[in-house]
């Protein structure tokens, strides 16, 4: 039993031993490691190392990108129209003992101390451009221009590379907002003014264009009609013509008897005339004949 107990106790402080002397540094990690807080060796391998109990310790941070949210903040355009810019910064850890000198090692203080430097970055980069440069025109341009400039001085001051930098999103404060709203009502109840009576233009263009249409294919119609009315008179005219001209006397005679039966068609028609009419030449011819 004593045996067992004594080999408990080596086992334990073999245990102890190696994990004030052994430390490991993950692939997603940075390390540097302190002698009495001041650092002597900077930016750790990944893997297993060792250092001497309560003289060395080990600081470690996060190698990988990091986000920083920053607060929304109010800048001037050049136009001196405000305007407020919620953006964020990915950021991540490029010289460990730079980064653990200026901020302790902290994500905290890094953050407190990267936000006021992008800040001012924004300021000065929407105080040369216009609202619709920052909005759409020149914001890709920007946002590169702003990140080249603050990596010079984040990574000479604080260790930190600052992988981009976007702007979410752009607003207006609200009284500025209630007048860009008014002024865009008014812009697009000009712009339907202008489309309706746009509309009503080409309407009644296009209206009067079939009216003269109309009137121009009715007497075009008409026109042809009467032609074709003309030609087809002087065809059966000639046809009369060429028809009674070879007996003459019958073309007399058959007129008369078509006077005739439209004079008299009715039982109550009456005529006045002197006994010796040419309207009755060929009754009296039939009646001489009789006799």
């Amino acid at each position: 039993m004593n045996k067992l107990g004594g080999v408990i106790i080596l086992l334990g402080a073999l245990a102890m031993f190696a994990s004030n002397t052994l430390y490991v540094v993950d692939e997603t990690q940075r390390a540097v490691k302190l002698r009495f807080s001041e650092v002597v060796e900077s930016d750790l391998e990944p893997g297993l190392g060792w250092k001497i109990p309560f003289v060395h310790q080990i600081k470690y941070f996060e190698a990988r990108r990091q986000i920083l949210d920053a607060s929304p903040e109010e800048f001037l355009t050049v136009e001196k129209k405000r305007l407020i810019v919620d953006s964020y910064i990915v950021w991540k850890v490029d010289n460990v003992e730079k980064y653990f000198t200026a901020t302790g090692g902290l994500e905290r203080n890094a953050q407190i101390l990267l936000a006021p430097r992008v800040n001012n970055g924004l300021r000065a980069k929407f105080g040369k451009r216009t609202v619709h440069e920052v909005i759409s025109g020149e914001r890709e341009e920007l946002m590169k221009e702003l990140t080249a400039e603050l990596n010079s001085l984040t990574e000479a001051e604080l260790g930190i590379h600052v992988v981009d930098i976007r702007v979410k999103r752009v607003d207006l404060p609200s009284t500025a907002s209630e007048a860009v709203y008014a002024r865009m009502r008014a812009e697009r109840e000009r712009e339907a003014r202008e489309y309706r009576a746009n509309g009503r233009e080409l309407a009644e263009g296009i209206q009067a264009d079939a009216d003269r249409q109309v009137r121009v294919i009715a007497a075009e119609a008409y026109r042809d009609a009467e032609k074709v009315k003309g030609e087809g008179d002087a065809i059966a005219a000639a046809t009369y013509s060429n028809a009674f001209s070879a007996d003459a006397e019958f073309y007399a005679f058959y007129r008369s008897m078509d006077a005739y039966r439209k004079t008299f068609g009715n039982k109550g028609d009456l005529m006045v005339l002197e006994p010796d009419s040419d309207f009755f030449k060929y009754l009296k011819q039939s009646k001489v004949g009789k006799n």
